[in-house]
């Protein structure tokens, strides 16, 4: 099944997306908008392209599990976007994604301003692999 994931953020969402073997999670791109309905259609046309059959859309659940403000805008997010493409989504847990994103990125030596346009596809990636793995554990 392709997955596509979404790191949702008010400026910049980052995307991935697997193969349709849920082998690896890949980096697509990051989409600079404020506008939600002009972000869900450019959601929407990458969803076409890549034929993704259902979203990961990460949860930034507060560090003692509830779920915040932030974390009920992305959950309204994800229903809006699968109203308007007709595909499934999962919310999936993203807590510390974005500070993985960054140590990994540390890694790389990757800083400045091309950090700061990678850091959410990296983070979207990080959802989608975390989610893949989880698939295979369970047997999904």
């Amino acid at each position: 099944m392709i997955i596509m994931a979404i790191d949702y953020g008010d400026v910049r969402t980052g995307i991935a997306v697997c193969d349709k073997f849920e082998m690896l999670a890949s980096p697509v791109c990051v989409i600079t908008e404020r506008n939600t309905e002009k972000l869900i259609n450019e959601i929407s046309e990458l969803a076409k392209q890549h034929k993704a059959e259902l979203f990961v859309v990460g949860l930034p659940k507060n560090m003692d599990s509830s779920i915040g403000s932030r974390a009920e805008k992305c959950a309204e997010f994800a229903e809006n976007l699968s109203k308007h493409t007709g595909i499934d989504f999962v919310m999936r847990d993203e807590r510390l994604s974005t500070v993985s994103a960054h140590n990994a990125l540390n890694t790389t030596n990757t800083r400045g301003k091309k950090r700061k346009n990678v850091v959410d596809q990296v983070a979207a990636v990080m959802i989608l692999q975390d989610y893949i793995d989880f698939r295979k554990n369970q047997g999904i």
